[in-house]
């Protein structure tokens, strides 16, 4: 049964039906945009499907770049939603990319770890968990920052349509188990595919939900 009642999922259609639009990329803090409205952030490992999520989630077929290069977005990417705008969306650079220069990583967390320290605006961040693999050490390392920050942040798993339900099962419960034990997670997990679109109206209504 969903957490959410009706009411709350066609609202997150519509709201996400409307207008969605590419802002800007931030490769530092100093090019961040003014944060006038609430901000959802998504982080996750850099091939855990996040800007197929995006895309399925914002019912755009480019709006988040896909790449079969993990690693590629590193920068911080914005998105307004709503005319005039209500809140934005920030595609986080993908983490746990083994190819990736020593000085990129570095660069990579000082980024990722000064954003979620420092912005007001932030709600919420969602985490991205590939359902074929559950938590892995690189997802405890964004977990622990988050955390540390004490941003709110909910966990997703992601590709769901690639294992068997009663795997899925089994890794959602495994994966709640692991957020209960953590101070700024929030307990409930969704389960999703971009491929079916298995738990989008849940995740937009999560979105929503989560701007207070």
């Amino acid at each position: 049964m969903s957490e959410f009642d009706e009411d709350a999922i066609e609202t997150a259609r519509k709201i996400f039906a409307g207008p969605v639009a590419f802002l800007k990329s931030a490769p530092a803090l100093e090019h961040l945009p003014d944060p006038m409205v609430p901000e959802i952030a998504f982080a996750g490992r850099s091939n855990v499907g996040k800007s197929s999520l995006l895309n399925k989630l914002t019912n755009r077929n480019a709006l988040a770049r896909t790449s079969n290069t993990p690693g590629r977005t590193q920068e911080l990417n914005f998105f307004d939603v709503g005319e005039p705008l209500a809140f934005r969306l920030v595609d986080m650079p993908g983490y746990g990319f083994a190819k990736a220069p020593k000085d990129v990583v570095r660069k990579w967390r000082y980024l990722v770890n000064d954003f979620l320290r420092g912005r007001q605006a932030l709600k919420r961040a969602l985490v991205l968990i590939d359902a074929r693999h559950g938590i892995k050490d690189v997802d405890r390392e964004i977990m622990d920052m988050l955390d540390k920050a004490a941003v709110s942040y909910r966990l997703v798993l992601t590709k769901a349509d690639k294992i068997k339900p009663t795997e899925l099962d089994k890794v959602a419960a495994q994966t709640a188990e692991e957020a209960r034990k953590r101070p700024a997670a929030h307990p409930d997990i969704l389960s999703t595919s971009s491929e079916t679109g298995l738990g989008m109206p849940e995740l937009r209504a999560a979105v929503i939900e989560a701007l207070g």
